[in-house]
Order: structure tokens, then C-alpha cells, then sequence
């Protein structure tokens, strides 16, 4: 029986904003798109690049003082970071590919179905060899002060309880996801749309498939 961790603490409760390598912005009710890869995945010769190139980024947006241009640079910088590692983790030869197998693949695909409705509104995924892209909603809690259930909140439940389970499997120990993970808040219609079909048509970007309707791995609510 899959039974996913609901718990909340005082790191994992809503918070309008909040940092991490970057600033980022949580307003209720927003769609996000996010990712989060095996640990180890990424070489460290690259990730000293991508780390560099987002401790740059950060300097600049700590420069900005007016509020509204800070975001909207906010914004365009971690596009431009995703699009880096997105790329990254597409073409690098360097392991794990712990998601390539049935069973771990399977309990992903699981683990991001139970939470729906629960904790989000579920739009579109794939699963990676090395990566997992997700777009959802989070979904407003049912207490009185009508919060909305956080990002950290969701992602720790879905990464400790698969990482748990997929260690099991493997007969491994030590860290199966990496810690921090990439979120892309969507702005409006056009975006979601151009999110939805990134994420179709990554597995045909990465060469593992001709046509996105042919990776197993792949789901989408509008279909």
C-alpha cells in the first residue's frame, strides 16, 4: 500500500517567499514547474559551472532594490538556469540511472499520483532516466487561515518516501535525491501550455523516444 509522509513542520509550512540558491516566490494558488534529479547526476566539474553561474545571477538580483523589477529579473534568471541544467542532466553520460529501471520508475509515477488532490492538482509529468519533471498547483490546506500547502511541504513527502523505497529496492544505502530541487512558478496560460509541452516532449528532446506518446513514463490530465 503506498503511504506517502503528510506531516508538516515549521521548515515545510507555507511561506510567501523563501530561499534557497535563488529567492523564491510562492503566491497561492500559483501552478509551478519543478524538478528534481538522483543525487550524484550531475558531474562536479558542471556543477561547479551551473553553481557559479547561479551565485552571478544571485549577486545581481541582491543589486535590484525596487521590489516589482527584482521579480521580474527574478524570473528571467531562473529560466535561464533551468534551461542550463535542464540541458545538463538531457545529455551527461554520468550515473545514476536509477530511474531508468521498471520498479523505481513505477513507484515515482505512483508516489506523484497520490498526493493528487491531496496536496496538489496534478498536470503534467515525465520521468527521466535521472530526473523527474512535475507541473502542478498547489492546493489550499483546510484550516482556518487558508494556506496553501508548500512547495518544500510536497516535495519532501514525495522525495523521502520514494527515496526510502527505492533504496529498499536497490539494496543500497546513503542519498538517492538530490537535496535541493528547481521550481518555475508559471504566470499565466500561454506559459502553462508551453510547460506542459516541454514537459511532453523532453524524452523526445533527449533522444530516448521519435514520439512523446511512445515514452511509458509520461502523463498529462488534458490527454
Amino acid at each position: 500500500m503506498l503511504v506517502l509522509q503528510k506531516l508538516t513542520s515549521n521548515k515545510l509550512t507555507y511561506k510567501l517567499e523563501y530561499e534557497r540558491h535563488l529567492p523564491h516566490i510562492q503566491p497561492p494558488g500559483a501552478a509551478f514547474f519543478v524538478t528534481y534529479r538522483l543525487a550524484g547526476s550531475i558531474p562536479a566539474a558542471k556543477m561547479r559551472e551551473l553553481v557559479a553561474e547561479t551565485d552571478r545571477l544571485k549577486q545581481e538580483l541582491e543589486q535590484i532594490e525596487e521590489t516589482a523589477v527584482r521579480h521580474e529579473q527574478q524570473y528571467l534568471a531562473q529560466k535561464r538556469l533551468f534551461s542550463l541544467w535542464d540541458t545538463t542532466l538531457d545529455s551527461t553520460q554520468h550515473g545514476p540511472f536509477w530511474l531508468k529501471q521498471e520498479a523505481i520508475a513505477q513507484l515515482v509515477w505512483d508516489s506523484l499520483h497520490y498526493l493528487d488532490n491531496d496536496r496538489y492538482d496534478l498536470d503534467t509529468f515525465t520521468i527521466m532516466p535521472n530526473h523527474t519533471h512535475v507541473l502542478f498547483t498547489p492546493l489550499a490546506q483546510s484550516d482556518a487561515d487558508g494556506n496553501y500547502y508548500a512547495l518544500s511541504s510536497i516535495l519532501h513527502s514525495l522525495k523521502s518516501f520514494t527515496a526510502t523505497k527505492a533504496n529498499a529496492l536497490l539494496c543500497r544505502k546513503g542519498q538517492f535525491w538530490q537535496h535541493e530541487s528547481y521550481d518555475h512558478i508559471v504566470r499565466n496560460e500561454a506559459e502553462l501550455d508551453r510547460i506542459r509541452r516541454y514537459i511532453l516532449y523532453n524524452p523526445v528532446k533527449a533522444g530516448l523516444v521519435d514520439d512523446y506518446r511512445a515514452w511509458k513514463w509520461t502523463y498529462c490530465k488534458h490527454w
